[in-house]
């Protein structure tokens, strides 16, 4: 029996989607693991020096993780803007995007570097750590400041080769840069031949110069891509300042995002002074575990930036809302897959990261919860990715503050009602990222978002 015209182009069209999906999102989600197991890798490293130096790397690395986390809208603004221009066939002018963004990550890194230096030290004093742990966290601190500037240009380089749908060349970076770090930290902090050893300040000065090369190699390739298409190298202060403008609310839902944490935190730290302490370790293993599982969700999130701002740019808003289908349903496939593997992983997983029974046992049920939001938290990722690759950040940013204010109040009663962890957990899992699904399925289902054309 032949298969009708209508359903084997139906077919079609979702094998050419999935196909793409898979092209961009694997790597991505390569690039994304690369980073933290080589962090890893560091901390290993430093570690041998002793608990002291470990602490100090902690405290530094957790400062300047929220200055880079809190401009990521380098990369996922330059993704949406560029990919619009080559929906659009404008090559030319989606590089010249790009190099503006590049321009504004630059200016972005030169103060956020001038004040890492001159607050370093009451940026680390916020810990209220022991003052040799202070010492070592301003030695790593004030040379790895220094390497600011070239995280954010790779932010945004990366941006840029996202939105012409090139991942690879990312990963590639990602992973040799790391493995060039991994390898400058073992040599400069415990020394060779005539490298003196240079404890946690030579970590430090391995991070930089690795990140600078990194950095390097990306521009480089955007670079080369700009004289190809005749676009220009010299920032356009108009580009720079509408880059800018676009990152404004971006910014707004990355810190209603980190906001939801915090307050998740603080709430578990609500818990009687005989639990707090096994309460928070298992938290700790808990969120680092949905973190490590939100990589999977988000790389096919990264996906969608760059899909949905090339078909929004080409004005297909039909091919739109079809591939928006199907990135649905591989995050919803996406989500069951990471469940059904964590909550079959439950059990075992306590033993690996700590020797404490009372945490191996408060794990599991918290893991099971994390289990079961899986899928939902697979529609949110995805669906945050289009609405960013639509350039809908203010609608993100609006969505983020009223999300927040649900699920603070909630999770602080939850907590001090004696919900336990178990209790914030849910909902953490289900309060906030139900409302955050809500919210994205909400405005997807609407055509507000469904702006065609070059620029938003």
């Amino acid at each position: 029996m032949r298969t009708p015209p209508a359903r084997a182009d139906l077919r079609g069209h979702r094998r050419r989607h999935d196909r793409e999906i898979v092209r961009l999102a694997v790597p991505a989600f390569l690039a994304l693991v690369a980073e933290p197991l080589f962090l890893l890798g560091d901390a290993a490293v430093v570690g041998h020096l002793g608990t002291v130096p470990l602490a100090g790397l902690g405290v530094a690395a957790t400062v300047l993780q929220t200055v880079v986390g809190l401009c990521v809208f380098l990369a996922y603004g330059t993704t949406a803007s560029v990919a619009r221009r080559v929906g659009a066939g404008d090559r030319a002018g989606a590089l010249a995007q790009g190099v503006d963004g590049i321009w504004l990550a630059v200016l972005i890194g030169v103060v956020a570097t001038g004040g890492l230096l001159a607050l370093a030290g009451p940026l680390v004093g916020v810990f209220g750590a022991e003052a040799a742990v202070e010492d070592a966290a301003l030695t790593y601190l004030r040379i790895a400041a220094l390497g600011t500037t070239p995280l954010l240009v790779m932010l945004a380089a990366t941006g840029v080769l996202r939105g012409f749908q090139d991942v690879r060349t990312p990963l590639v970076v990602a992973v040799v840069g790391n493995v060039v770090n991994l390898a400058l930290n073992v040599l400069l902090v415990f020394g060779a031949g005539p490298v003196p050893a240079l404890g946690i300040a030579g970590s430090a000065i391995g991070s930089v110069v690795a990140q600078v090369l990194s950095a390097a190699a990306l521009v480089a390739v955007v670079v080369r891509g700009a004289r190809r298409e005749g676009a220009s190298l010299r920032p356009d202060t108009r580009g720079v300042r509408e880059a800018a403008r676009a990152a404004g609310p971006l910014v707004v839902r990355t810190l209603t995002l980190r906001a939801a944490l915090l307050v998740t935190t603080y709430a578990v730290a609500l818990a009687p002074a005989t639990e707090r302490t096994v309460d928070l370790a298992t938290h700790q293993l808990a969120m680092t575990l949905w973190t490590f599982l939100a990589f999977v969700l988000d790389a096919i999130a990264i996906a969608a930036q760059a899909i949905t701002g090339r078909y929004l740019g080409a004005g297909d808003v039909e091919g739109t809302r079809a591939v928006t289908r199907r990135m649905v349903r591989w995050g919803v496939v996406s989500g069951v897959v990471t469940g059904v593997l964590l909550a079959g992983a439950a059990p075992l997983l306590g033993p690996l990261f700590s020797s404490d029974a009372q945490v191996h046992e408060r794990l599991v049920p918290v893991l099971l919860v994390a289990a079961l939001a899986q899928p939902l938290a697979g529609v949110v990722f995805v669906l945050d990715g289009v609405l960013i690759g639509a350039g809908d950040g203010a609608y993100l940013a609006r969505a983020g503050a009223l999300v927040l204010l649900a699920h603070a109040p909630v999770v602080l009663l939850v907590a001090g009602a004696g919900g336990g962890l178990v209790g914030v957990w849910a909902v953490f899992s289900f309060v906030f990222m139900g409302a955050r699904g809500l919210a994205l399925v909400h405005r997807e289902r609407g055509d507000t978002w469904l702006v065609t054309g070059a620029g938003r």
